[in-house]
This record gives C-alpha cells, structure tokens and sequence, in this order.
C-alpha cells in the first residue's frame, strides 16, 4: 500500500498547479500526482488558444469578461461563481509567469492580447498556439524541484476508495480513503490511500471519437466519482469545437484554433460562400455552439462533409508568427494557407458539466475534491466560452489549495484493504473492447451529437445497455488492464450524458434537442 497527504489523479494544468502549491506551502507533507500516460500528456498540453484573463483595464473590465461568460453560458452560470474565476485570474496568470511559463508579448513589451469567439475585448493571453504546452512544461519544472512530490507515470487510477471498498455497502455520506491504480509496468494494483483525494483527469472526448481531446481523455475521474456516489451534473452540455481539421478519420483530430477566427478568417461552404453572415451578427466570432451548429445545418443542407476556413486574405507574416504549428501541420498535410481553404468540421471539445463541486472545489464525497475539465463549478453553464477552462483550472486549484492549508490532517482510521481479484483470468484476447469501443464511439457520433433528438436518445439508451451488459462481465471475470477499464469509464459517462439529454426540457447553449424548438404559431 501506497500512503500520501494528498492524492492528485491527473497532470494537466489543474492537477500540477494544485500539487506545487501544497508541497511549496507544507514541504513537510507528502503529495503524490498519479497520471495514466506521460507527466505531460494531457488536454492542457493541447490547449492552442490561451488563458482568458483581463489585464489591460484600459479597453477591458472583469465586468466585461463576466458579460462574455454570461452570455456564453447562456443563462445557466453560476453568477458567483463567474464573478470569482474571472476576477482570480490575472493572480493565477502572474503566478504562471514567476514559475517560467513564458506569454507572447507586443512590441510595447506588454503582453500580446488575442480575441476569440464570444469575446467583447482582446483578453486572451498566449504563447504563440501552443499555450498549453508552454504551461505544463513551466509546471513540470517546477515540481520536479519539490522533493515532497512523487510522480507515479503510467499509473492508471481503476476506482476510488470508499465504504464500499471497505465495508461491501455504499453510504449515503461517502468519504474517500484514496484510489486503487495499476501499474501499467508490472501489471500490479495497489492501494494509494491519502488523506485528500484531487480528482483532475480532463475530459471524455474519446466518447465520441472524433475529437480534439488526446487518447486518454476518456472521463475517467468522472466515472470513477459517479461509481463512489458523487454528483454529477450538466454532462449532457458537450461542446463541439467548430473548427477541426477534416481528414475523414476517427480519432483524435487536429485543432485549428478559434484564434484563427479571431484573427479574421472566414467560414465558407462548397460552394465558396461566407454562411455565418446569414445566421449571427457576431459571425464567426458568435459563441461555439452556434458556429458549431450552424456548420451542421450547412453540411446536412448540401450534403457536403466538411465545409472550409479560408484565411487566404489575411497577412500571411503574422499568421506564421501566431499560428507557426497550425501552419506547419496543413503544410504537412499539403494545405498551403495562402492559397488553399482548410477542409474543417466540429468535433467533441469540452464536457461543461462534470463532477459538482462547491466554491472550495469539494464534491459530494467527504475528502474527494475535483478541479479542471472533470469538475463542474457553475462558470460554464450551457456553453464555456472560449479560453476560460485553463482559467478555471487554475482558479480551482488554488481555492482547493486555499482550503486545504487550513484543514488540519488525521492519520487513516480505517484498515485499506488489498485489490481482491481472486476468480478472475488474462483475457484470450482484445477484440470485444475493440468492437465495443467502436459501437460506443458510433453510438454517441450518430444518436447524441451536435443536433439531438428524443427517439434518438431513447435508442442510445437500449443499444448502450447492451454494451454496458457485455463489459460488465468482462470486467467481473477477467484481470483488469488499461483498455478494459477506460472502455467501462467511457460506458458510464455516456450514460450520464444521455440521461441527462432526456431529462432537459429546454435547448440551452450547447444542448440542442430538435423535438424542444417552439412550435411556430403560423
């Protein structure tokens, strides 16, 4: 058994910034990150555009980014909440600066500002298009110097630890005893048991297949919450990012960023004409679920699969200096910027729902905490605006941290016992989670995307349960591995995100259910 203070799931953003401030303010306590893959293999790593936060008060306010995220989340934010993100963030920006992340900055030497869509200002804070990367590689640095910080890579967390673990019965007030994780290397299951537990695992995009998210963002800490009896809320509020650039293939796809749109690109269909024009005054700076639905609209219209981001007017020199990695992978790809469209279509982005926690980032399960992607706060509502989860991220982590510095800490009174998985056999072989991933994956692509309908939901439910029955049992009677767990996660969430698609009532952002429109009184 492996015993810490804190056990943090996950190295994004969320989970590293969380780690670091708890090691640096008690070096005399132990906290342990657990990460399935790499240490810097994460959906922050893919992050492209930046970090929303106001720093020039000049043209800006946070009254106006609170606006912004209001009207974004389209009437189902938590006003509070909004109000305390937004105004924590340029302390979470400065802090990011003094641990080494480096921020393109103007010729003025302050920092280069973008904007992106939904956005009323130029507030997006950045590192060329690689933001992402540039802060997971300042937080690593920083923590590989904390010698109160283990890094267990290639540990895969299978389930929290709860009464039900322990006692064979689920409480109705769980608390948390930590998580058993496998060791990918050696194939062995252990106990971590922590005082506090921080979920930060990102998101589910691989539910769906085609998605921006990378390999691992299959909802695991969001599954593992739901099995130990935590609330889960709003995960029928999938985000589609509207412009992915269209290969034709499943699996995770290339971004091009909505900075690209805020740069001044233009959507056009087939046939050459700019649509956005047509549905919003905003155009392509209108908020994601309304450039990403109006794109469906256009492809089912003309049944077309892609449609095309033409940024062949804008000054190609700037261009390569703020977009140098989106220019180099359509170049790779045979797509010259200047003189070619780039064939995109939206794909699955960002949960806006999750795991609920309150405003010190405390779920419903006693010393289980969440942060980031896997977490829901109430700043996103219907629809995140753009930018604002590495935002939320990094707010989250430190009110987390906030409210565990003074929490005193008591030794374990509870016996964790061993993983138990007597009766079960190597399975002969992968082809029923391959086979099953891909029904899962085409499930949620054709019955739970962009544009929903009642009968489509109430199918999904029948053809998932039938997937469900199948990897159930396979879970029961085989040795676990990495695939077969993260294929039982994936099962959970997408029933969590249809049956909550059932329950609204109302399109709101990015929910939109074609049976809810308003009758037309014509």
């Amino acid at each position: 058994m492996v015993s810490t203070d804190y056990l943090v799931i996950g190295s994004g953003v969320a989970g590293l910034s969380f780690a670091l401030k708890m090691a640096h303010k008690f070096p005399d306590r132990t906290v342990c990150i657990t990460t399935k893959s790499d240490e810097d293999e994460s959906n922050t790593k893919y992050a492209q555009g930046g970090v929303a936060s106001v720093s020039d008060l000049g043209e800006d306010s946070y009254q106006k980014h609170i606006s912004d995220t209001l009207i974004a989340g389209d009437g189902l934010c938590d006003v509070n909440i909004v109000e305390m993100v937004v105004t924590g963030g340029p302390e979470r920006v400065r802090e990011l600066m003094s641990w080494g992340a480096h921020f393109d900055k103007g010729k003025n030497g302050k920092l280069a500002l973008g904007r992106e869509g939904g956005h009323s200002e130029h507030r997006i804070i950045h590192h060329k298009d690689s933001t992402g990367r540039e802060i997971e590689l300042a937080l690593l640095s920083q923590v590989h110097q904390r010698d109160n910080i283990t890094m267990c890579q290639h540990h895969f967390a299978i389930d929290l630890i709860t009464e039900h673990q322990l006692y064979g019965t689920k409480s109705s007030t769980p608390t948390c005893y930590g998580a058993y994780v496998l060791d990918q290397k050696t194939g062995k299951v252990e106990a971590f048991c922590a005082k506090n537990t921080v979920l930060a695992t990102g998101g589910v995009g691989m539910v769906y297949g085609h998605t921006t998210n990378p390999a691992i963002a299959t909802g695991d800490g969001i599954a593992m919450a739901y099995r130990a009896g935590a609330q889960i809320r709003d995960m029928e509020f999938v985000q589609f990012h509207p412009t992915v650039l269209y290969d034709g293939k499943a699996g995770r796809s290339f971004l091009i960023s909505e900075a690209v749109r805020g740069f001044g690109a233009y959507l056009r269909n087939k046939k050459g004409r700019r649509f956005m024009p047509d549905y919003d005054t905003r155009a392509e700076l209108a908020p994601r679920d309304i450039v990403s639905r109006n794109i469906d609209q256009e492809l089912k219209k003309y049944g077309d699969p892609c449609v095309f981001l033409d940024c062949t007017h804008l000054d190609m020199k700037e261009f390569k200096v703020h977009f140098p990695n989106i220019y180099e992978e359509c170049r790779t790809r045979h797509i010259t910027i200047e003189k070619d469209w780039i064939p995109i279509v939206p794909a699955a982005h960002y949960l806006c729902g999750g795991i609920v926690v309150d405003t010190q980032g405390r779920t419903s399960v006693k010393n289980l905490f969440a942060c980031g992607e896997c977490s829901r706060t109430g700043l996103h509502g219907a629809n995140r605006l753009a930018s604002n989860s590495l935002l939320e991220a990094l707010v989250y982590a430190h009110t987390i941290f906030g409210y565990l510095e003074r929490q005193e800490l008591f030794p374990a009174s509870v016996a964790i016992p061993q993983w138990d998985d007597m009766g079960t056999q190597i399975a002969k072989e992968k082809i029923l989670i391959r086979h099953n991933m891909n029904r899962l994956q085409a499930l949620m692509q054709d019955y739970v995307g962009i544009v929903r309908n009642t009968a489509r939901l109430q199918k999904g439910v029948k053809h998932l349960d039938a997937i469900y029955g199948e990897i159930e049992e396979l879970y029961r009677t085989t040795k676990v591995d990495v695939a077969l767990c993260e294929l039982r996660n994936m099962i959970n969430v997408a029933h969590l995100i249809i049956g909550q698609s059932l329950k609204r009532k109302e399109n709101k952002g990015g929910f939109y259910n074609i049976d809810l429109e308003p009758v037309s009184s014509i």
